[in-house]
């Protein structure tokens, strides 16, 4: 899908959300609900998902709780809300990657992202911030100048990213192609290290999290050079987007998103998207994830469903072209 379709879908999200209010939706229900995660608590996710939880509680009177479930890049997770009974008890909050990405990722997994799910709402999305470190001079000041760079320095012509197979490594990708040189793929189990072998002059540049990112950028060893959003983040409004610097493919906005099984009435999913959307307009919530580098987003199961059919196609493209081979 293009880039102006995909535009299409994320300007619709927050101007279709519902507009019915509900208090104590979940009265007559005193059931526990959890919120499914595949990552173990004190990470991002279980971060991003903490002030969601606080702000939709009091409409659960039966309580609602994180629980994370770890393992497998979070397909552990994603098969456990799978396989859950469709009656709203289980949320599944997740990185787009388990359901975009991952069919492509990995040789194989145990569900479909589009039939096995119900929809129910996009969270928040924040791009990739593409930085370079010390061991570039610092008279590159954009990517253009960096592969020029690199044309001079191929031996150190690199880009670090949080693992293989993960939107960071397939930007890059996107990067080298549109630059029509090839860069080395330096992968990492998560972006922490990769971030640190970066400033520490290891590797050249990093595809990295805005998230991660931010509180790095007020030393001298990590540069911001480009984001990967479609306009610039609020959080580094100096820092241009690929798609103004020309490379107009360029566009990678990581998304969070809540889902439930398939087949889940729609009555419960619209009311609990509703809570979301109520939930993200909260003072407390917004600041929380502005400290994480994220904006919130008020969307519907609609345009949540469109979202996650349009990355799943593009993501297939990318992959594709890229001739990455699965090793899992």
């Amino acid at each position: 899908m293009s880039n102006i379709n995909r535009r299409a879908i994320i300007n619709s999200i927050g101007l279709l959300a519902c507009e019915t209010s509900f208090n104590s939706v979940f009265a007559q229900n005193v059931k526990l609900t959890r919120m499914i995660i595949g990552f173990p608590p004190g990470g991002g996710v279980d971060s991003a998902l903490r002030p969601l939880v606080q702000g939709m509680n009091d409409s659960y009177p039966g309580g609602l709780i994180i629980e994370a479930k770890p393992g497998a890049a979070s397909r552990l997770a994603v098969e456990y809300v799978k396989n859950s009974p469709p009656d709203g008890s289980t949320i599944l909050f997740t990185p787009d990657f388990s359901l975009t990405l991952a069919p492509y990722s990995f040789k194989k997994i145990n569900y479909d992202p589009i039939a096995d799910f119900s929809p129910v709402s996009i969270v928040n999305s924040s791009p990739l911030v593409f930085c370079v470190g010390p061991s570039v001079p610092e008279s590159v000041k954009t990517p253009g100048e960096f592969i020029a760079w690199c044309k001079l320095n191929p031996g150190l012509a690199a880009y670090a990213s949080s693992g293989a197979g993960a939107a960071p490594h397939f930007t890059g990708v996107m990067f080298a192609k549109a630059a029509n040189y090839p860069l080395l793929h330096v992968p990492y189990k998560g972006n922490a290290p990769a971030l640190v072998d970066v400033m520490g002059g290891q590797v050249a540049s990093i595809f990295s999290s805005l998230g991660e990112t931010l509180p790095r950028l007020s030393t001298s060893r990590l540069r911001a050079i480009a984001t990967t959003g479609l306009k610039r983040s609020r959080f580094l409004p100096d820092v241009p987007t690929m798609v103004e610097l020309g490379y107009s493919d360029l566009v990678c906005e990581p998304w969070l998103g809540l889902f439930m099984p398939a087949n889940t009435p729609r009555s419960i999913v619209l009311k609990t998207s509703a809570l979301v959307n109520e939930a993200l307009k909260l003072p407390s919530l917004r600041e929380s994830f502005a400290k994480q580098g994220s904006d919130p987003i008020l969307s519907t199961p609609e345009n949540t469903s469109a979202l996650l059919k349009s990355d799943l196609i593009r993501w297939g493209n990318i992959v594709k072209d890229s001739g990455f081979i699965p090793e899992e």
